[in-house]
């Protein structure tokens, strides 16, 4: 089959190739994919950012977002038959969602939600998945509590508004001028423009803010948070806890503590929080987050769509900065349906 492989770690690593159709395990399903879409992630995990800790063994097929149709099931699996349209992301060590099939762990699928295409869906499970596990596992946002995200118009900032304003908080985000109206119509609440305003000058007393940018953004996001607040950072720097959660030794953890020591020290001098999040995959989550894609709750904010052939453009058209707003799907031409 056809598959968008990892070649070698580093910018120019990866490549289209001709790859064995996957092995499909007791509790695998086989999914004939309709669609993928482009995460931050692929090109982290291409450039060897968390080879220590994801030990991928080049060549492996990238691509961590998945929708489309089961074509077989393992002896142990349940839920699921030849024919269901689901979507996923597969868990990490088992990705590659750019390529014609894939065989998941039926823990981390789920049924596609019926009021989206495949398309749609492909757009959904990484953003989600990280937006419910930020909110409800890791803050357990309540009612009437302020949260900020940073980059409201981007794929994962544009989940977390829409899924914090079903929880009840107030929402402030970050956008630049042609983003304004598409944020306010997901639910938030406040819009600082960056291009013309310092959030960190006009916000203060939030009790969660999700940094998807790092450096000074990170540092200046803490100054927003109310005492005792929580700074929650997708690009890092990783922490102790990261490498507890992908179960690495006890030095691997001592190193991210030290990576970390900076914002963790400004954090604890202004009485707030920091931890950095790597998003999990799990299939129950995204069957209750379907339901609320299905109930208008969430909708998923699409770019572009790029045929499967030109996946690597895709991911450059991400990593250029030149999506406007939402995710990039990269969908099967016709013939390959």
């Amino acid at each position: 089959m056809k598959a968008f492989v990892v070649e070698k770690y580093g910018k120019d690593g990866a490549r289209a190739a001709e790859v064995p159709e996957p092995t499909v395990g007791d509790r695998d399903v086989l999914v004939r994919v309709s669609a993928s879409s482009i995460n931050p992630l692929d090109k982290m995990v291409r450039n060897g950012e968390f080879k220590q800790l994801l030990k991928y063994k080049p060549p492996f097929t990238l691509g961590h977002d998945v929708a489309g149709v089961v074509t077989w099931v393992g002896p142990a699996v349940h839920g699921f038959e030849v024919g269901d349209e689901v979507y996923a992301r597969p868990r990490d060590l088992r990705i590659g969602g750019f390529a014609e099939f894939i065989a998941i762990d039926m823990d981390d699928v789920a049924p596609k939600p019926a009021s989206l295409t495949l398309q749609e869906a492909a757009a959904v499970p990484l953003v989600a998945l990280a937006a419910w596990q930020v909110l409800v596992d890791r803050a357990d946002v309540k009612p009437g509590q302020k949260v900020l995200v940073h980059a409201g118009a981007g794929g994962l900032g544009s989940t977390v508004i829409q899924l914090a304003k079903h929880l009840g908080a107030t929402v402030a985000t970050t956008a630049n001028t042609r983003s304004e109206k598409l944020v306010r119509s997901l639910g938030a609440d406040v819009v600082v423009d960056y291009t013309k305003e310092d959030f960190s000058k006009v916000l203060s007393g939030y009790d969660l803010v999700l940094d998807s940018l790092g450096g000074a953004n990170l540092e200046k996001s803490l100054t927003v948070l109310k005492p005792g607040g929580l700074a929650i950072s997708v690009v890092g720097p990783p922490d102790a806890g990261f490498a507890k959660q992908l179960g690495a030794p006890s030095f691997i953890a001592a190193v991210m503590s030290f990576l970390s020591r900076k914002v963790r020290k400004q954090a604890k001098t202004l009485g707030v929080r920091y931890q950095f999040f790597f998003m999990e995959a799990n299939g129950s989550q995204l069957r209750e987050l379907g339901a609320l894609y299905d109930s208008g709750k969430l909708r998923p904010v699409i770019d572009s769509t790029f045929p499967f052939d030109r996946t690597l453009e895709a991911m450059a058209h991400v990593e250029q900065g030149r999506t406007k707003a939402g995710k990039v799907v990269v969908s099967m031409v016709p013939g390959n349906d």
